[in-house]
């Protein structure tokens, strides 16, 4: 673990061993951090802070570019430690994670010199009111497995440009990358304590920095479950929680088909369905939806599962088995209930581990299928047909999660209809549910369980960091 500045073990000594997913090989053991070890990452963080305030946003602006050029010259190890500890395939995917993750520390060192604030005009003909953006102090960040390098850099980069020192608690069973990433800042020359690295349970770890008194503001990437409860340990504490999705995917009846498969194919099967926006939930037009399920049938059975280092492998594993398991078990319900399916179902036969699951397409999903109301995590298509645009969005609607949506149609009127009536944060035209850019605003929406704020360039460091409004009075003395 890195704290203050230094790496250490364990109070307790402990340590858990990390795996690969597509191979079962131990690649390394890391501490076990406790509750101890993340109230000694807190206190870090508190002097990490203020050795911060010494710094002025310029100088924060160059440190992040210089984390990026760091780790441009490190994304080769970073991609095959990715790819061997997530599962994803490493000529398609890993290095994509490695350079986004680049141009998000870029992104932050860009934005934060461009964060404008405003001079308010006052009814008082002394006063003179401005508006300041100041950090929020010291932040807990929990990040997921599925992105290990890119989502922890959407907290720190903007995190760290704007002030703010940070503890960081990131999934188990990629903590080998968080190593990997955390080595670049060192040799960026991140000052000590401005941003800790806790490696460890998450309800021990994670819980402990969430809840304790030390830390001013939460951000976590996660299941809503996990962030309902996370919100309510940090009870009073600014949040910045990015929660699940559930599609939904909608595909009418005037849609560019060729378009549609291929985004949704994408939206589907892209890093194994491992994504909180992906096309979980695929509703097609009835006088369309036979023609898009047998062609996703299609693209899903050219799908090669294999080892993520092969150049020809399109799918690598499940990351670990609580997933693979949640798959099963929505896969199992929904052909309970009634679908069938077309292609997949069930793990991959021959593989090096379990972890590898068949690209699956269901069709006839019912509302009340566990696939239709929760979020599945895996790399299934499932559709249900409609007859009205009513029906669609009422169906798209009813859900708890609203993230992102995916509309197709060549209909500006109906693309604007729908647009403007689901209840998730992103709506995309003629796209993939996975289409965002790292400057764009990403989140959820009110009334539902995938988060609170935005991520994405200059809103990230909106929500990290407080409006602070200074109000002078000019008057000169005597004067009435």
């Amino acid at each position: 673990m890195y704290i203050g500045g230094r790496w250490v073990e364990s109070q307790a000594g402990a340590r858990f061993e990390a795996r690969s997913p597509s191979t079962g090989e131990m690649i390394a053991t890391l501490p076990e951090g406790t509750r101890e070890d993340a109230q000694r990452a807190v206190t870090a963080a508190g002097e990490g802070r203020a050795r911060l305030a010494r710094f002025s946003t310029w100088e924060r602006s160059a440190l992040c570019a210089k984390v990026a050029d760091v780790l441009e010259r490190h994304k080769e190890e970073l991609a095959r430690t990715l790819s061997l500890e997530q599962g994803k395939p490493y000529h398609t995917e890993a290095r994509a994670e490695v350079s986004a993750t680049i141009r998000g520390w870029r992104n932050a060192s860009d934005h934060v010199k461009s964060l404008e604030t405003a001079v308010i005009p006052a009814q008082d003909r002394y006063k003179r009111v401005i508006t300041i953006r100041q950090p929020r102090g010291v932040y807990a960040v929990v990040t997921p497995w599925n992105f290990p390098l890119n989502i922890p850099t959407e907290y720190l980069a903007p995190g760290l440009a704007a002030g703010n020192a940070i503890v960081w608690v990131p999934a188990p069973t990629t903590s080998v990358i968080a190593v990997k990433l955390m080595e670049c800042l060192e040799e960026a020359e991140v000052p000590p304590g401005a941003i800790n690295l806790v490696t460890g349970p998450g309800p021990v770890v994670g819980d402990e920095i969430v809840a304790h008194p030390g830390t001013d503001a939460v951000g976590f990437t996660g299941s809503s479950a996990t962030g309902e409860q996370i919100a309510r340990r940090a009870a009073g504490k600014p949040l910045l929680l990015e929660l699940g999705g559930n599609g939904p995917t909608i595909i009418l009846d005037d849609a560019d088909l060729d378009v549609a498969v291929r985004a949704t194919a994408f939206g589907a099967f892209y890093n194994a369905g491992q994504v909180c926006s992906a096309a979980e939930r695929i509703l097609a037009h009835r006088r369309v939806h036979e023609e898009i399920a047998g062609r996703l049938a299609d693209h899903a059975r050219r799908i090669r599962l294999g080892d993520p280092f092969d150049s020809n492998t399109d799918m690598g594993p499940l990351n670990n088995r609580p997933v693979a398991e949640k798959t099963d078990r929505h896969v199992s319900d929904a052909v309970e209930r009634g679908a069938h399916v077309l292609t997949g179902g069930r793990r991959a036969a021959g593989m090096a581990t379990e972890l590898y699951y068949q690209p699956t397409v269901l069709v006839g999903v019912t509302r009340d299928a566990a696939i239709n109301r929760e979020e599945t995590f895996g790399p299934v298509a499932p559709l249900a047909a409609f007859d009205t645009d009513e029906e669609a969005l009422e169906w798209a609607n009813d859900n708890t999660l609203g993230l992102v949506s995916a509309v197709f149609t060549t209909n500006l009127a109906r693309a604007f209809w729908f647009a403007e009536r689901l209840r998730t944060g992103i709506v995309n035209v003629n796209d993939s549910t996975n289409y965002w850019e790292l400057h764009i605003p990403f989140g959820g929406v009110a009334g539902k369980r995938s988060g609170i704020g935005r991520l994405g360039g200059k809103h990230t460091l909106l929500e990290m960091t407080d409006l602070r409004t200074i109000c002078l009075d000019v008057r000169r003395p005597g004067e009435n």
